[in-house]
């Protein structure tokens, strides 16, 4: 075979070297067609692919090609304008199965919410003056009339103390009771 294939028993230093010769003679295109696959195969290793990027930045600084040519930028860019542009697939609209649903959806929230303003709300002028009046009588009550009666004032006046308001949203519904007489069952 070869001069550069390694015999066996050789150390491990001299099959580097000699996968580094190949690696070399292969960036250069001087290796043997039927040593050029096992070459490749050997290339998996981490070492070998270290020496091969070795080599080629070797070769591009001896061809003194390791620089940036000048214009690449505007060639660069012209390239890349020419390339094709690659969008994403046009959108569907929504099938005509939803656009149905979400007609009907609306006209029935239209209906319901028309329908409830319509029985709780006075149509007509001859409940105008009736509603003009209950919204003036509701003007006209003060707060204090609003108070409930409590027989005992300390009650009253301590409400804001009783464990009842730590229930949320209870309050309104709870009531101070009082026993006029110590003797009284409920």
């Amino acid at each position: 075979m070869g001069k550069l294939q390694g015999a066996p028993g050789d150390d491990g230093a001299a099959g580097a070297m000699v996968k580094a010769e190949e690696i070399s003679l292969l960036v250069d295109g001087e290796l043997d067609v039927e040593r050029i696959e096992g070459v490749c195969t050997r290339l998996r290793d981490a070492d070998s692919v270290t020496t091969w990027v070795c080599y080629h930045v070797i070769g591009d600084a001896l061809r003194g090609s390791s620089a940036i040519m000048p214009g690449f930028a505007a060639r660069f860019a012209t390239r890349l304008a020419a390339e094709p542009t690659v969008l994403s697939p046009p959108r569907r609209g929504p099938a005509p199965a939803a656009i149905a649903w979400a007609a009907a959806a609306t006209v029935a929230a239209v209906s319901v919410v028309a329908w409830v303003a319509m029985t709780t709300l006075p149509i007509g002028d001859a409940s105008l003056p009736a509603a003009l009046a209950t919204a003036r009588q509701a003007a006209s009550v003060r707060a204090a009339d609003t108070r409930p009666a409590v027989d005992n004032e300390y009650l009253l006046v301590h409400q804001e103390y009783s464990p009842t308001t730590a229930i949320q949203g209870a309050r309104p519904y709870l009531r101070a009771v009082a026993a006029t007489d110590p003797n009284a069952r409920p």
